[in-house]
């Protein structure tokens, strides 16, 4: 009998960061370790696990999920980047929430969540 292998999800992290200590730093981790295939977008040039972290905001085609780790004060600067990336779903990570944005994604027909990215993959859900 076959085993049924979770749905890999390639996924973007935006506000990547090569700081352990970070939330993000662990999210690419435990993605990583599940198979997703990740693209990760910060500030600071870094690697986290076999992931670089891009400086600058590629095209990037076949996008399942936008992971957010940026502050609701910042997300104005990602805004068209997000949107450029076509996800069909956005992750809004403790306190990333923006429930002004949230619903400007539901009318453009992109599904989000008020969640942990580390808390879903550790309970299957991602």
């Amino acid at each position: 009998m076959e085993e049924n292998k979770p749905e890999l999800k390639k996924t973007v992290v935006i506000g990547a960061s090569p700081n352990p200590e970070r939330y993000a730093y662990r999210a690419i981790n435990a993605l990583r370790q599940k198979g997703h295939p990740v693209v990760a977008v910060g500030l600071r040039p870094g690697t986290v696990a076999d992931v670089e972290i891009h400086t600058d905001r590629p095209a990037i085609d076949d996008v399942d999920t936008v992971t957010l780790y940026v502050g609701p004060r910042h997300l104005d600067a990602w805004k068209d980047y997000i949107l450029s990336l076509n996800p069909k779903r956005v992750i809004f990570n403790p306190g990333t929430e923006n429930l002004e944005w949230e619903t400007e994604l539901h009318m453009k027909g992109i599904e989000t969540t008020e969640s942990c990215t580390l808390v879903r993959l550790s309970i299957g859900n991602y």
